[in-house]
């Protein structure tokens, strides 16, 4: 990540936080069982950033965006108290602009990270959008941000921290603890 004064700014004014999920939040690989159960690996700093980011003094929404659909996302995704899930989704950015539409948010207020083609359109059309460091080359192209981290390797949390930090309430939050 990088400091520069208008990536800084551009996160202080994050109210929303969507990312897809295979890639970003996962390593992107899937374990089919021979039943048919889907198997996923999350890492938990992703977790605990998650539960930092509800420690700010203002709401950051969140949201999963994933392509594909699983019962496992949906667990996951409840448990850490996900605001937005949408699964099957072929068109990230017009799930970005249906969930802005909601929460009454600008396009410039949404930070995104994606990890593939298929979310190019919604990487360019935010405020602050960020890559995995494994992401495509086309994606690392579209993205503001390439992050230190690989696809399941704490890279939400890496934003997350960032978003805090870039808000002034890092050493508050860790206070808390």
């Amino acid at each position: 990540m990088t400091d520069s004064k208008e990536i800084l700014e551009k996160a202080k004014n994050i109210k929303l936080l969507a990312c897809d999920v295979d890639g970003v939040l996962t390593r992107g690989e899937i374990i089919i069982l021979n039943a048919g159960e889907e198997v996923k690996i999350w890492n938990v700093k992703d977790g605990m950033g998650y539960n930092l980011l509800s420690r700010m003094s203002y709401k950051v929404k969140t949201a999963w965006i994933t392509g594909r659909k699983s019962v496992q996302v949906e667990d996951r995704a409840s448990e850490m108290k996900i605001d937005h899930l949408v699964q099957n989704c072929a068109n990230k950015k017009q799930a970005i602009e249906t969930i802005a539409q909601k929460e009454e948010l600008d396009l410039s207020q949404i930070a995104y990270i994606g990890d593939d083609v298929i979310d190019i359109s919604a990487l360019k059309s935010v405020g602050l959008s960020s890559c995995p460091a494994d992401a495509c080359a086309v994606v690392k192209e579209a993205a503001g941000l390439i992050s230190s981290f690989n696809g399941g390797d704490g890279v939400v949390r890496e934003m997350i921290d960032f978003i805090i930090k870039a808000s002034g309430e890092w050493q508050k939050i860790l206070e808390g603890f």
